[in-house]
């Protein structure tokens, strides 16, 4: 029988004590729920580059508590957090850094509110998504290329927006960003 890390982890320690009540104590050590941490992994996160990683590192690092791990030939993102309020947060945090995937825990949500117009417009801006490398701006292009009634894009490397024009469904547009494993905003022209 192979316990869980954190439960094991807090055997050893009472295990190593000269306590009076050694079975209030080994109940402690063996409680599941309140010592252990939260696991999220997002999938289908754009990771193309180190770059990619470091703005993941980036945005994890600025929440307390929490960490992640990518892995570029998976697409994923596993964040660990002592709680499932600090594991939102630092998912939050990748979304506000203009990442996007999908989680494997139905508790911790992936924010796709993008405030685009519903229906078709001709021009959208859209802000706040994560380019910063060619590639980054090529599968970014050619995910909105998937839209039908996309013309063209501004989307260019570390640009903080760009512009979509054509005659299309605005929403289509960050469903398209979606599933290419980014995300971003609709924006006021400048």
């Amino acid at each position: 029988l192979r316990l869980p890390f954190a439960q094991e982890r807090n055997l050893r320690i009472v295990a190593g004590m000269n306590l009076k009540f050694p079975a209030l104590a080994l109940s402690i050590a063996l409680a599941p729920a309140a010592l252990a941490d939260v696991t999220v992994t997002l999938k289908d996160v754009h990771l193309c580059c180190n770059s990619c990683v470091k703005g993941v590192d980036k945005a994890t690092a600025a929440v307390t508590g929490a960490a992640a791990v990518s892995d570029r030939d998976a697409e994923t993102v596993t964040i660990t957090a002592p709680d499932q309020v600090t594991a939102q947060k630092a998912v939050d945090a990748l979304v506000a850094a203009g990442y996007f995937g999908v989680s494997s825990d139905p508790a911790v949500k992936v924010d796709a509110t993008s405030g685009a117009p519903a229906g078709k417009v001709q021009s959208l801006v859209v802000s706040g998504v994560h380019l910063c490398c060619k590639t980054c701006v090529k599968d970014v292009n050619e995910a909105l290329a998937s839209v039908p009634g996309v013309m063209a894009t501004t989307a260019a490397k570390d640009a903080p927006s760009f512009e979509v024009t054509g005659d299309f469904n605005a929403q289509d547009v960050f469903a398209a960003l979606h599933r290419a494993g980014v995300t971003g905003k609709a924006a006021k022209a400048p």
